[in-house]
């Protein structure tokens, strides 16, 4: 192969990644992310706050700020914008034919590495080129540098992207991170290294937060203004009064700050790389463990397994008045069947959402559930009882889909009893692992904060239906409710689906009823979305 080969391979997966509609998505998510950074002077929502203080946006402080966010942002969910680039050669059958082929793994490796950094850099571009449209547009100054714009970009942005590309590629490759516990080890993993990069002894420059941070303060002095002990923060965070504005004309990179900025080029080549050792790029003939899985069989298997599971008016049996056979026998209908049916097909779906969960899993539960009648304040564990099923929720929607039983349960004449029992389903699950707060709660008569509870116990299983059925895999549901939770459990109380932020005692976060109505909105988009697309077959 010649060493054109990565660069070939690398460009064609990432102009098959850029036709598909999720692409747009996320550049508009950039152009979001490029306004958030740039906020209009009043807003009391900002992501990056000197002290009370801001720079002027002038196209030095734009192009830092949104460089900053894009490096904050786009290193934690990027990894899950690019993360499916091997598991798609796998679904689609393309890894047999590269296994066929005089391919090197490590030149699959690298071109899957360098699509994903592609993915990446596209998004930090858009943000490039967003941040002079909101320098004009915020018109606080007229001046346009582009130096001091996109160099930011260049030291700040990409080269933590690079290390998300890398990642990517290393999850991929080990069976224990490559699905949703993979998810969720990056976004702590993530969190840490975002939240360790900001600090001022963090190895190799971080994510630039202390240059720029260092420079600003300095600006500050110089210009008279004393901000004392207050923190520099990054990320959004409101404040109580709009921020005041300084005059700070960009910083300049040390040579230890470009040296580390190279360590991290070079870093994330060798993660890229490592899986070259165990990686048999799908090859049969380097054993078992070269074949990541077995698409057809586990299929298979899981949908005898579900349908096992399911009750036997689903399933077809005799007597029981059901109407769908098994796969690869023609479906008939019968007449729906009645009296306690839905009880019967509760069972059968939590049976189903429950598959396949180990008891560690459920020894967690129950400590979490015993601290929580042991701590003194009800709510202090039930952030905890309710992230640590966020991979069992996921399952919500999107099993019949990645299980191929979608037209087979599809068939079945009541499409609306069976997703009010899968949400009940979910929602049986949130309230046993969540139980401790709310006994406690209704034991000292705290009756508003058993209404928030009771909301975020319809509304959690309610986003994770809407969105397993709406994008047909369990992904995306593990991402925003990760984001959602960590926004809730650091205090943004218009995200406080949990009732934990208090105010005077009481829940500070949206009413209720508020939360309880949103649940059903989402519940009832969740059947309009699978209603729609049974039409449509």
């Amino acid at each position: 192969m010649t060493a054109r080969a990565p660069i070939a391979l690398a460009v064609a997966d990432f102009r098959e990644r850029v036709r598909r509609p999720a692409y747009a998505v996320t550049l508009l998510a950039a152009v979001g992310l490029a306004c958030l950074a740039v906020p209009d002077a009043g807003s009391h929502w900002v992501i990056m706050d000197v002290g009370g203080y801001r720079g002027a946006y002038t196209s030095a402080w734009i192009g830092t700020v949104t460089a900053l966010a894009g490096a904050l942002w786009l290193t934690m969910g990027g990894f899950y914008v690019v993360r499916d680039a091997i598991a798609r050669d796998e679904r689609t059958r393309v890894g047999h034919i590269l296994a066929a082929s005089p391919l090197r793994t490590s030149t699959y490796l690298i071109g899957k590495f360098l699509s994903n950094f592609l993915v990446l850099a596209s998004m930090a571009g858009v943000l490039a080129v967003a941040a002079p449209l909101m320098q004009f547009a915020r018109g606080e100054s007229g001046a346009f540098d582009p130096i001091a714009l996109l160099l930011p970009f260049a030291l700040i942005t990409l080269p933590p992207l690079v290390l998300t590309a890398a990642a990517a590629v290393l999850f991929e490759t080990v069976p224990l991170l490559r699905g949703g516990v993979g998810n969720v080890v990056w976004f702590v993993v993530s969190m840490v290294l975002l939240l360790g990069g900001q600090t001022r002894n963090a190895p190799l420059g971080g994510i630039g937060v202390r240059q720029a941070a260092e420079s600003m303060r300095a600006a500050l002095v110089e210009q008279g203004i004393d901000v004392g002990d207050r923190e520099f923060s990054l990320g959004l965070t409101s404040v109580a009064e709009p921020l005041r504005t300084f005059q700070w004309d960009g910083f300049t990179p040390d040579a230890a700050f470009l040296g580390g900025r190279l360590v991290l080029l070079t870093l994330g080549i060798a993660v890229a790389l490592l899986p070259a050792l165990w990686f048999g790029r799908f090859d049969p003939a380097r054993g078992p463990a070269a074949v990541l899985s077995k698409p057809g069989k586990a299929r298979e298997g899981a949908q005898h397994e579900i349908l096992g599971d399911l009750p036997g008016d689903v399933r077809g049996e005799p007597g029981t008045g059901g109407s769908i056979s098994r796969p690869g026998v023609p479906v008939t209908m019968t007449a729906p069947v009645r009296g306690r049916a839905f009880w019967r097909l509760l069972a059968g779906e939590l049976r189903v959402l429950l598959r396949g969960v180990s008891s560690w899993w459920w020894l967690v539960v129950a400590a979490v559930t015993v601290a929580g009648f042991a701590t003194p304040e009800p709510t202090t564990l039930l952030p905890l009882a309710w992230v640590w099923p966020v991979l069992v929720w996921s399952r919500l929607g999107t099993q019949r889909v990645e299980h191929g039983l979608e037209g087979l349960l599809g068939a079945y004449p009541t499409m609306r009893r069976g997703l009010l029992a899968e949400w009940a389903a979910g929602v049986t699950l949130t309230v046993v692992t969540g139980i401790a707060p709310a006994v406690r709660m209704a034991a000292t008569a705290d009756w508003a904060g058993a209404a928030a509870w009771a909301g975020g116990a319809l509304l959690v299983p309610a986003l994770a239906l809407a969105l397993g059925v709406a994008c047909r895999t369990h992904r995306v549901f593990q991402v925003v409710y990760l984001g959602l939770w960590y926004l809730a459990v650091n205090g943004v109380a218009v995200l406080d689906y949990m009732g934990v932020v208090r105010s005077g005692g009481l829940p500070a976060g949206p009413s209720p009823l508020a939360v309880g109505g949103l649940a059903l909105l989402l519940v009832c988009a969740a059947l309009a979305v699978r209603t729609a697309r049974h039409a449509v077959r």
